[in-house]
């Protein structure tokens, strides 16, 4: 069976089978199944910004278009010897499955396929047809256990020349699974948080996650996403008066920006709408925010969130510089924020 363990899949990707003609990552975990992907990709070789050598493909494009995954795989590459196929967003498509079925019966000669999928069901359609093919390889994906997380912790501080004290790492773990990537997010925001510092201790971890009740700052956040400017403000000062740190705040709305551009990157990559994409998120949006968020889509473009995200990160280093002024240098760059929502939901 051309399958691994979930536990076998890192020393898989570190020595991928040079024979091997189509890899598929699936599992619940789409940030683990996107970095693996990403590891894979540039183990080819190839120069993943040349769109002659990689072609990126979504699950539904080829769904749409039958037979364009088996065009492209024997297309002759012009200018190198082969090219990668990188298929996202995939699921039970049946002309994706069967694509790639041809495909497992006749070889591509000048291309590697490259799958990225949700959580699939054993021995049913894509990932039966994989795990059954001598050429393929099926690699799961799933929720990051502690020894995984520790492993992404040192990582992002090996990056960043840090080290981090045990008992901030038990607090930081405890915020941490679900997603590869929201997981190396929350680090990285935390080191950012840190900057200049040799070790990370357990008061720079609750400041960023918020060891205390989000109330105090969960409505200014709302406030943000829904443009309301007066809300804002009084909910942002509430905050800071009782004591608490501006930098909280920042740290809230970097995660709901992060959380609402990658399901804006879904709705425009699949053509989705919002509700759908809210409703199939995970981790789940409460109920009781699911119209907030919704509207939020709608209203911010890719391009939008992505100027909104670099003005924070630039405000939370401003505010590690010069932390005697973190409450204004905070509540400028979040006052940007609410007043293009504002702007933008009244087009």
């Amino acid at each position: 069976m051309a399958q691994k363990k979930a536990f076998e899949v890192d020393s898989w990707l570190a020595r991928p089978d040079q024979r091997i003609s189509i890899v598929l990552l699936y599992g619940p975990d789409r940030g683990l199944v996107a970095e693996r992907a990403k590891a894979f990709a540039e183990k080819t070789g190839l120069p993943l910004d040349d769109p002659f050598s990689v072609v990126r493909l979504d699950g539904s494009e080829v769904d749409r278009d039958e037979g364009r995954l088996l065009d492209e795989a024997r297309t002759v590459p012009m200018f190198s010897d082969r090219r990668l196929l990188w298929v996202r967003n995939a699921s039970g498509q049946k002309a994706l499955a069967d694509d790639v079925k041809a495909l497992t019966a006749e070889p591509p000669r000048d291309a590697i396929i490259l799958i990225e999928a949700g959580d699939l069901k054993k021995g049913v359609g894509l990932r039966a047809i994989v795990e059954a093919a001598d050429i393929a390889m099926a690699l799961p994906c799933y929720a990051d256990e502690a020894r995984d997380i520790d492993a992404v912790i040192d990582d992002e501080l090996r990056k960043a020349g840090m080290s981090m004290t045990l008992e901030a790492r038990q607090a930081l773990r405890r915020n941490l699974g679900g997603d590869r990537l929201a997981s190396r997010g929350e680090i990285e925001k935390l080191i950012l948080y840190a900057h200049g510092q040799k070790e990370i201790g357990l008061e720079e971890v609750r400041a960023m996650s918020g060891d205390v009740s989000g109330a105090s700052f969960d409505d200014a956040v709302d406030a943000l996403l829904e443009g309301k400017v007066g809300d804002f403000d009084t909910a942002f000062t509430r905050h800071c008066q009782s004591g608490g740190q501006p930098f909280l705040v920042l740290s809230s709305a970097m995660r709901q920006l992060q959380s609402i551009q990658a399901m804006r990157g879904q709705m425009d990559s699949a053509g989705r709408n919002a509700a759908s994409v809210v409703a199939a998120a995970r981790p789940p949006v409460f109920f009781s925010r699911r119209k907030l968020v919704e509207k939020a889509l709608e209203r911010w473009s890719s391009e939008a969130l992505g100027r909104a995200l670099t003005r924070l990160q630039t405000a939370v280093l401003q505010t590690r510089r010069r932390p005697d002024l973190s409450v204004a240098l905070a509540r400028q760059a979040l006052l940007g924020i609410v007043v293009e929502s504002s702007r933008l939901a009244q087009r």
